[in-house]
């Protein structure tokens, strides 16, 4: 694993490699060979400002194969139950104890990558809708960020000339909330004076919407939404307003305006089919074989399972996952037992599905808040619009299936099997006030397999509702200060380096109101539970 310095250390670097603040001015003339354009050429055709937003859109999930690695696969993945890995380390993120490097890597790559091409974009152009949409997508970016770390430097990056500079202190998570939802609204009124625009003028530099800014407003008002759920214990009365404004304002409700990223090559899918480092944990696996949910050849490959068939075992297809937080020794003798996800070198990024915006709209329904619709059919709405994502029928019998209930655990390999599953929710909605729980479960559990892939969305849901309810990880390596009987990781903790090289660091951790470790809450964690 490469090592990484502190976030102000390749901040630094990655501003004079971008910036060209070398002592020599003309450096670029110099080394330009006569066949490549310089950058006031590109300038003129706007590749400059093409190749900087669809940087950025590279980042709200990684593109970048070792960077999605680290984040999806190896940290969040895991915390949402949603892959587990098959390769023989024994210092990792699932089992609590991740290497040095490792930490660095799911830290500092993200603020070293986006903020320079951030920068450059303010430097070429105030055109207000691509500053619009680099302010959207900045957001994007970092509230992923502050949602698995809690306090990160964000308002004061940029000061009011336009400057860039990570060497600011720190915001504590309630701080950056309210600043990425003043930016939400700010790009919002950018995005809704320019409804009608051209498709033909962004759509060059957008790999997601293609110039539909239309598209990108209902993407706004759905992230504000998705950030208002968030906060709902933690502060209500404004969750409930931002809620209702973005509902009102219109969010994504048809699956042809999710927030798919389409890139020339899916590096994601080395990962999985070539690496072969990871496979889908035992957790959605279990959920969804319980439910008999036909979305599963969608989403997943199959493998060879032991079935008993008139007193005779045969080998038949079916589906199982992974136990997170498991020691592999050898990745070769377990590969082939394990489903991998459906992915392809052409297959696009999920950022934001109609089916997770529906199920949130049917929590706000839930909790009394205005979302357009009552929380039963918004519920069945969601999961039907899940359904269509993935071109099958049989949605509403499905939603009105009130028996079936998750599988326990069994492992094919015969070693870290579970007797009892971890929840016995069942899928049809439940009317009376008494069943508002349960209901939340339902809610939280089928917005958990709509939105697969989004790791870090469905831990950070985890991490708010306690649902899905989880296996606990097999080995935890966290020397007990992780109780994961009682909860599991509740964030990732700053990298040693950042204690070295950022002067920043103490004023964060005083900002968490805890112990830099995963069993600190973040800030809208705050479900009242039994002690």
């Amino acid at each position: 694993m490469k090592q990484v310095t502190s976030i102000l250390k390749m901040f630094s670097l990655a501003l004079l490699i971008v910036g060209g603040t070398a002592c020599t001015g003309n450096f670029d003339d110099i080394n330009r060979k006569d066949y490549e354009v310089d950058k006031n050429e590109l300038g003129r055709e706007n590749y400059n400002l093409g190749a900087t937003l669809r940087g950025l859109q590279g980042l709200v999930v990684p593109t970048k194969e070792h960077l999605y690695q680290f984040i999806e696969a190896l940290a969040a993945g895991p915390y949402a139950g949603y892959f587990g890995a098959i390769n023989p380390w024994t210092t990792k993120f699932e089992t609590y104890n991740p290497s040095v490097d490792w930490q660095d890597k799911t830290f500092s790559d993200i603020f070293t990558e986006t903020y320079p091409l951030y920068r450059d974009l303010l430097d070429q152009s105030d055109d207000p809708v691509a500053l619009a949409l680099a302010k959207l997508l900045r957001v994007a970016i970092m509230h992923r960020m502050t949602d698995m770390y809690g306090p990160i430097p964000y308002s004061k990056i940029v000061d009011e000339q336009g400057g860039i500079s990570l060497a600011v202190s720190y915001d504590s998570q309630k701080d950056v909330y309210t600043q990425m939802l003043k930016e939400l609204d700010e790009a919002n009124a950018v995005l809704k004076d320019n409804l009608t625009l051209d498709t033909e003028a962004f759509r060059k530099f957008d790999d997601v919407y293609y110039g539909d800014i239309s598209k990108w407003y209902k993407y706004a008002n759905s992230l504000k939404l998705r950030m208002a759920i968030r906060m709902s214990y933690v502060d209500p009365t404004t969750a409930r307003q931002v809620a209702e404004t973005a509902v009102t304002a219109g969010v994504i409700t048809s699956n042809a305006d999710n927030a798919w990223l389409t890139v020339e090559e899916n590096r994601a899918s080395m990962i999985f089919n070539g690496w072969s480092d990871h496979r889908v944990g035992a957790d959605i696996i279990c959920y969804m074989n319980g439910y008999n949910d036909p979305r599963r050849p969608k989403m997943f490959t199959t493998v060879k399972l032991e079935n008993k068939v008139g007193g005779q075992t045969v080998q038949v297809d079916g589906y199982a996952g992974v136990r997170i937080g498991i020691n592999v020794a050898n990745k070769d003798k377990v590969k082939d037992r394990y489903c991998k996800p459906v992915i392809a070198t052409e297959s696009p990024y999920l950022w934001m599905n109609a089916a997770e915006v529906t199920f949130l709209r049917a929590e706000g329904a839930l909790r009394g808040w205005s979302m357009g619709g009552d929380a039963k059919t918004l519920y069945e709405q969601a999961i039907a619009l899940s359904f269509d994502q993935y071109g099958l029928t049989g949605a509403d019998t499905y939603a009105a299936n009130a028996t079936d209930k998750p599988q326990a655990y069994k492992d094919p390999m015969k070693t870290y099997s579970v007797a009892a599953p971890a929840s016995n929710i069942t899928i049809a909605w439940q009317d009376g006030d008494d069943k508002f729980e349960a209901n939340l479960e339902r809610i939280i559990t089928q917005k958990w397999i709509a939105m697969f892939p989004c790791t870090v969305e469905a831990w950070s849901e985890y991490r708010r509702t306690d649902y899905p309810k989880l296996l606990p990880v097999e080995v935890n390596n966290s020397s007990g200060v992780i109780n994961d009987e009682v909860a599991k990781i509740r964030r990732l903790w700053y990298p040693p380096r950042e204690y070295s090289n950022n002067p920043y660091i103490t004023e964060a951790v005083n900002m968490l109101g805890g112990e830099d470790n995963g069993a600190t809450p973040l800030w809208w964690d705050k479900k009242p539970r039994n002690p």
